[in-house]
């Protein structure tokens, strides 16, 4: 085992040594369905597309999407600013939504809010493609003194 997961387990997920518990599993399922109950009563009637942003929206989208009670449809946008290394660089665009977006409410989805560069450039594109409305959310955010994109996100658990 790598000296830097510890022998702890959650839900039998190992924790990595040093990590942090900042909400509970019941803490986490309550923000969903805050989220789901917001986008609901924000875009109801017209069938949004949820875009979740790989990989760290995948699981939000999917707790998300269950919990809507409305006709939604499932999309997702692969985008990356890493490479190889720990500090964000320009975006590099891997695979785009493959649903129409022009004239649609779209509600793109991520885990966490960093500076928010990602964010802006997956809702410019979303726009850029003709999408009536855009709006964003993420799980949570990073307590950050300032961001690279001016974003605050439409629903944020």
């Amino acid at each position: 085992m790598p000296d830097d997961v510890s022998t702890q387990q959650d839900r039998g997920v190992r924790i990595p040594a040093g990590a942090e518990r900042i909400a509970s599993p019941g803490e986490v399922a309550a923000a969903f369905d805050r989220l789901a109950t917001a986008i609901t009563a924000r875009v109801s009637g017209q069938q949004p597309v949820l875009v979740a942003v790989l990989e760290g929206g995948r699981m939000p989208a999917g707790e998300i999407s269950r919990r809507l009670s409305m006709p939604h449809v499932n999309d997702t946008v692969r985008v990356g600013r890493y490479g190889d290394g720990a500090k964000g660089g320009r975006l590099r665009w891997h695979a785009l939504p493959q649903t129409p977006l022009a004239g649609r409410a779209v509600v793109i989805i991520d885990d966490i809010l960093d500076e928010g560069v990602t964010l802006a450039g997956v809702a410019a594109h979303c726009r850029d493609a003709g999408a009536r409305e855009v709006l964003t959310c993420v799980l949570t955010e990073k307590d950050q003194p300032a961001r690279a994109a001016e974003l605050e996100p439409d629903f944020c658990g």
